[in-house]
């Protein structure tokens, strides 16, 4: 079997910046391909047009066309005609794309389309109460009426794209996975007993405006505590300033000092800060389903996260961590005090939550329902 991948990013040195859905798609392909399938990665967008191998995957980085006129429709059809004659020449059985923008709205393939909802335009707008452009939802729907088949990341995010979009198909949830090899506990890294850990962009819709009030809150009774912080600073959507310096300002100036911001990191240096962190949260209140709670979840930590939609599906609360509305400072603070005060318990929770990430997010695990889904479909 012959996979195609269509996606605007992909993990490596000569594409362009990749984020959550370039991540994940290496992690399912890694595993598609010691399983046996064939599979090639479409990445458009690119500044330049090369054809490279990642490995055993071929990746095609296809340059973004400009047009006086029509750019939106041109460059689509170009990407349509590219992708085809790949289809024909090495018989790729079927072409997956992302929800996001619609990419494949007015395309036609040689082959089947499947479509996998990592959180759409009009997904992520609706959560957090965003205003759409129309053209970008027009877009999204006419993509996904145009799939021969559905997938989802969550049972959440399916129903909730299945309503935005009155879709009538069946929609087939399969979670995103990671390589529970590359993300596992390292006991030479010394667990530092009052540190918290926040990894992601910092971007509001994570909830990372919520953390000062909560952490000052958390300082008040354990004055040894210490936050860090790593991820890509962003401009506010709301306020047009650097998301880092709104949240940096919300600290009490008698606990900036504990603050931390260590700026991008890559993947090596941010698995050093989850190891050596005795408690991570994640506060986020818009996800598909959210890498970081799972990266951190297989290296046996206890995490306090969001409780929003996904969570549960993730999350088991009071087991693998504790899942709290953001907004509600004191009862999110409380749960972290607790388990800075109490080692068992984070060990504790920190391998339930391992075990949970292999039986349900581990490479191998999904590779197999990824290549079930497959299989049923490939004519």
């Amino acid at each position: 079997m012959h996979l195609g991948f269509l996606t605007p990013e992909y993990p490596h040195e000569k594409l362009g910046h990749s984020a959550g859905l370039g991540t994940s798609i290496k992690n399912m392909v890694g595993a598609l391909v010691k399983n046996e399938v064939k599979a090639t990665i479409f990445v458009y967008g690119q500044q330049i047009d090369e054809i490279f191998k990642d490995g055993d995957v071929v990746v095609h980085s296809i340059k973004k066309r400009k047009y006086k006129i029509g750019g939106w429709y041109l460059h689509r059809k170009f990407i349509q005609r590219y992708v085809n004659k790949v289809v024909l020449l090495k018989k790729i059985n079927a072409i997956e794309a992302p929800d996001w923008t619609g990419i494949t709205a007015f395309m036609k393939f040689k082959c089947p389309l499947v479509i996998r909802f990592n959180g759409s335009d009009s997904y992520f707008c609706k959560i957090e109460g965003r205003k759409q452009k129309k053209k970008n939802f027009y877009f999204e729907k006419l993509a996904l009426q145009g799939a021969d088949y559905l997938l989802s990341v969550s049972e959440f995010t399916a129903q909730e794209t299945r309503k935005i979009f009155d879709l009538k198909k069946e929609i087939q949830v399969i979670p995103n996975s990671i390589d529970i090899n590359v993300f596992a506990p390292d006991e030479s890294i010394k667990v530092e007993p009052f540190k918290m850990l926040y990894f992601g962009t910092i971007i509001r819709k994570k909830g990372v405006l919520e953390i000062p009030e909560i952490f000052n809150r958390v300082a008040n009774q354990i004055p040894n505590a210490e936050i860090y912080f790593a991820g890509g600073d962003v401009v506010d959507i709301k306020t047009g300033n650097s998301t880092c310096q709104l949240m940096m300002s919300a600290f009490d100036e008698s606990h900036k000092s504990k603050v931390h911001y260590l700026g991008k990191l890559p993947y090596g240096e941010i698995k050093k800060e989850i190891q050596s962190s005795a408690v991570i949260i994640l506060p986020s209140y818009a996800e598909a389903l959210p890498m970081t709670w799972i990266e951190a979840m297989a290296m046996e930590k206890a995490l306090v996260t969001s409780n929003v939609g996904w969570a549960e599906e993730v999350m088991v609360d009071g087991e693998t961590g504790y899942t709290v509305n953001p907004r509600n400072h004191q009862e999110y603070a409380d749960r972290i005090i607790e388990l800075l005060n109490d080692e068992s318990l984070r060990q504790q929770m920190g391998k339930a939550a391992r075990i949970k990430v292999e039986e349900r997010f581990s490479n191998m695990v999904v590779a197999k329902k990824n290549i079930d889904f497959y299989r049923n479909i490939v004519k």
